[in-house]
């Protein structure tokens, strides 16, 4: 099980500004900066207010070394997840659909995010 997630950004405040609207029909929000210090860089992490899991760091992006997905509640939530995070500045990857290539009941949308990562929302039943 995934706990925590570190993602290298080069501009932390389009960033913020792309995954606050993104996420936010996911539930996820940002809401713990934390200063780093004695080596540690500065992160900003999302989660639920309560836990962080999803960090952003300022530096050099590597966008081919890495992809994930967030949990969706419903196919509903991955269209609106889709249809803010596109309004925010993605682009299109997978537009939200079945995709039974995995297997039955898997419904994702995948976007790429300003710096060209991407990353989807699924819901699994």
């Amino acid at each position: 099980m995934l706990d925590h997630i570190i993602l290298t950004v080069s501009d932390v405040e389009r960033s913020l500004a792309f995954y606050e609207a993104a996420l936010k029909p996911l539930k996820i929000k940002f809401f713990l900066p934390f200063e780093g210090k004695d080596g540690h860089p500065d992160l900003w992490g999302f989660g639920d207010g309560k836990r962080a899991f999803f960090w952003l760091k300022q530096g050099k992006p590597d966008p081919v070394s890495i992809h994930w997905g967030f949990m969706a509640e419903s196919k509903e939530q991955v269209d609106k997840f889709y249809n803010a995070a596109i309004s925010a500045g993605a682009r299109d990857n997978i537009s939200p659909r079945a995709r039974v290539e995995y297997y039955p009941g898997y419904y994702a949308a995948d976007v790429l995010d300003p710096d060209g990562y991407s990353f989807e929302a699924v819901h699994k039943s």
